[in-house]
C-alpha cells in the first residue's frame, strides 16, 4: 500500500524547498519505510537544488536521514520494524568495488545515488498528483516525514544514541573522517592539515585528533571556525585570509611540509596550494568538488617526490562496520558532533539552507 507524507520539494532549479503532500511507492522487495527523526543539511542538497547536477526536478533530497523502520519489504533482512537506523548512500552490491568493500566506488553510484532520481529499475519511488517526481535520492531521500529507503542505504544502529546527534554521519562526517582513517592513515608523529573547516573538515580534524598525528593543522578564513577546530584538536591553525598557506605550513613543519591534507573547499586554487604545500611522499585527499570539468595544472617535476593525490567519495567507507563505529564515538563524547549542529524544525527548512549558506551554523539537522 502506498503512504502519504509530507516532503520538501524542491521545483525546479533555483528554487526554495517547500512543503508539499506527497506519495510513497509501494515497497519493493529490498526498500523499506522510515519514520524520519532528523536529517541533516549538506552542501550537496542545495548544489542540486540550485541546479548545479543534473537531478530531475522537481524532486525530494535529503541524504543524511535518521529514523526508526516501520516496514520493510519481503527480502529485506539487516532491519526489522522500530530498530533506529541512520541512512547513508546506497549501491548495487554486485560490482567488483561492491564486493571488495569499497561501495563508495559502486560501478552504479551515479545513478542510483545523485542523478539517476528513480530506483535501478526506472521505476519512480515518490509521486505527486499521480505525477512521479525526482527521488531515490542516495536511495533515501530524506527531507520527508517518512522515506522510502533502499536497503544498502540503511544502517542499523544503538537505540540509545538520539538520531538528530547522528543524522550528519550518513555522509559529511564520514566523509570527513574516512579521509583521515581510511586514506591518509596517519602513523606516529604525521603532520595532517585540514583545508575548510566546514563540517566535513571538522569532522576531519576530529578524525586526527583520535590517530597517531601529532600535528594537526585547520585552515580557514574564519576566525570562530578557526577557534572551533582548537577545541576539537587542531594544534595549530592558519587564517587563510592573512597568511600564504605554503608559507604557513612550512614554518610549522619546519619546512618539512604536510605528510597528510585533506582538501575540503572545493577550490582548485587552494587544492594546487595543498599539493605543493605536501611532504615527500605526501598524500592530498580531494574531498571538495568544483564545478563539473574544472581542472587544476600540477608542477609534475614536484609530484615525482612521491606524491600522490588521491579523489575520495563518502570517505571509501563501508557502511555497515564504519557508521555504528562512529554512533560509539559520539555515544562516548570521543566525536563531539553536537559542537557542529544546529537543529531546525522541518517546517524551518528555508531557514536552516539560509543559516548554512551564510556560515552561521556549520552543520543543520532538521527535526521531525
Amino acid at each position: 500500500m502506498s503512504i502519504t507524507t509530507r516532503a520538501a520539494v524542491v521545483e525546479s532549479a533555483g528554487a526554495p524547498f517547500t512543503l508539499s503532500e506527497v506519495v510513497l511507492d509501494e515497497p519493493g522487495p529490498h526498500e523499506a519505510v522510515v519514520r524520519l527523526a532528523a536529517a541533516g543539511l549538506c552542501h550537496t542538497d542545495l548544489g542540486v537544488a540550485s541546479g548545479g547536477l543534473p537531478f530531475p526536478l522537481p524532486g525530494v533530497l535529503g541524504h543524511e536521514g535518521a529514523g526508526v523502520v516501520e516496514a520493510v519489504g519481503p527480502a529485506v533482512t539487516g532491519v526489522a520494524p522500530g530498530d533506529h537506523v541512520v541512512l547513508s548512500f546506497t549501491s548495487c552490491g554486485e560490482c567488483r568495488n561492491c564486493h571488495g568493500g569499497h561501495p563508495a566506488y559502486c560501478a552504479g553510484w551515479l545513478p542510483l545515488n545523485l542523478l539517476g532520481g528513480r530506483r535501478a529499475d526506472g521505476t519512480a519511488t515518490i509521486s505527486r498528483d499521480g505525477e512521479a517526481l525526482g527521488g531515490h535520492f542516495f536511495g533515501q531521500s530524506s527531507f520527508a516525514e517518512r522515506a522510502l529507503v533502499d536497503e544498502r542505504s540503511l544502517v542499523k544502529v544503538d537505540p540509545d544514541v538520539p538520531l538528530a546527534s547522528i543524522a550528519p554521519l550518513g555522509c559529511g562526517v564520514q566523509t570527513g573522517v574516512g579521509a583521515v582513517w581510511n586514506v591518509l592513515k596517519p602513523t606516529t608523529g604525521s603532520t595532517i592539515v585540514v583545508l575548510g573547516a566546514g563540517a566535513v573538515g571538522l569532522s576531519a580534524v576530529m578524525a586526527a585528533a583520535l590517530s597517531p598525528a601529532t600535528t594537526i593543522i585547520a585552515v580557514d578564513r574564519v576566525a570562530e571556525r578557526l577557534q572551533l577546530a582548537k577545541e576539537l584538536g587542531a594544534t595549530h591553525t592558519v587564517d587563510a585570509g592573512q597568511t600564504a598557506l605554503g608559507e604557513a605550513i612550512a614554518e610549522i613543519t619546519g619546512g618539512r611540509g604536510a605528510d597528510g591534507i585533506v582538501e575540503t573547499t572545493g577550490s582548485t586554487a587552494v587544492l594546487r596550494q595543498g599539493v605543493d604545500a605536501l611532504a615527500a611522499r605526501g598524500t592530498l585527499v580531494v574531498v571538495g568538488a568544483p564545478p563539473f570539468g574544472s581542472e587544476v595544472a600540477l608542477d609534475v617535476n614536484g609530484l615525482l617526490g612521491g606524491k600522490q593525490v588521491v579523489g575520495l567519495t563518502l570517505g571509501d567507507s563501508e557502511t555497515q562496520t564504519f557508521i555504528p563505529a562512529l554512533v560509539e564515538l559520539v555515544k562516548e563524547g570521543r566525536l563531539p558532533l553536537d559542537r557542529l549542529i544546529g537543529t531546525y524544525a522541518f517546517e524551518d527548512i528555508g531557514q536552516a539552507v539560509q543559516d548554512m549558506t551564510s556560515g552561521k551554523t556549520i552543520k543543520p539537522v532538521l527535526t521531525f
